[in-house]
């Protein structure tokens, strides 16, 4: 079973943003090829799962990550940060080997 964990912000950002959502939305993470670094992630609102999705829960957060994307993730830690220059979600991918400036861009 793939391991990928949720932290304690990174679910308590993700219950806020679905404060605003209809009951039952929930965070789908993607990797897609693109980016400046070969592959990007993508967050999307999704009302649905599918049968083959990776759920990952913590503190009433839902992430979903599809069996593709897993195999691109396996091992990652999900956070949320908020520094100086913004805040966002990163993604700590022990399996990319370089990524790029903006946080969402990695390469393999």
């Amino acid at each position: 079973m793939a391991e990928i964990t949720l932290t304690p912000r990174a679910a308590r950002r993700i219950n806020e943003i679905m404060g605003g959502e209809p009951p039952g939305a929930m965070l789908r993470i993607s990797v897609n090829g693109g980016g400046c670094s070969g592959f990007q992630y993508a967050f999307d609102i999704e009302r649905e799962r599918t049968g083959d999705d990776l759920t990952v829960e913590r503190d009433g957060a839902t992430v979903l990550v599809d069996p593709v994307s897993v195999q691109y993730m396996e091992g990652a830690t999900i956070d949320f940060v908020n520094d100086l220059i913004g805040q966002s979600f990163k993604i700590e991918n022990p399996q990319a080997t370089a990524s790029c400036g903006c946080g969402t861009s990695f390469s393999l």
